[in-house]
């Protein structure tokens, strides 16, 4: 494994704790819903700023084009947590009998499915060097 995956994985557990523990506060003055969704844009935001600042290299675009690159990939991802966490706990889990917190488990494997193919659209698409920075 690399040094920058790595890096990547650390902000990235950084920022699931900040989102997690966000939620509470949110929680206090909205409902669970919108709690869940501005707790996820303060965990995404976090991630977004770690891995610009320790993990990649600058990329030569603006910060609203990289973080609107930053938001594509995490709509991805979130899908991809989706399909997995759905896929175990609604037909695999059931299929096998597994019955241990089967919803729990099924989100921890759904939320750590995408930290490969997250890393690789960070990389190659969100702070990928522009075309202008490698003409000049």
């Amino acid at each position: 494994m690399s040094r920058q995956f790595i890096g990547f994985v650390i902000a990235g557990g950084i920022a699931a704790a900040i989102n997690w523990l966000s939620r509470f506060a949110f929680s206090m003055f909205l409902s669970l819903d919108a709690a869940v969704v501005a707790a996820y844009l303060v965990g995404m935001t976090t991630a977004y700023v770690l891995n610009r600042k320790f993990v990649f290299e600058a990329s030569g675009r603006t910060v609203s084009n990289e973080y609107g690159r930053f938001a594509i990939i995490n709509l991805i991802a979130i899908v991809q947590v989706l399909v997995v966490t759905l896929g175990l706990s609604r037909y695999v889990f059931p299929a096998v009998s597994f019955t241990t917190f089967p919803e729990a488990v099924a989100h921890g494997v759904g939320v750590a499915s995408p930290i490969v193919t997250s890393y690789l659209g960070h990389r190659f698409f969100t702070f990928s060097p522009s075309r202008r920075t490698n003409h000049q």
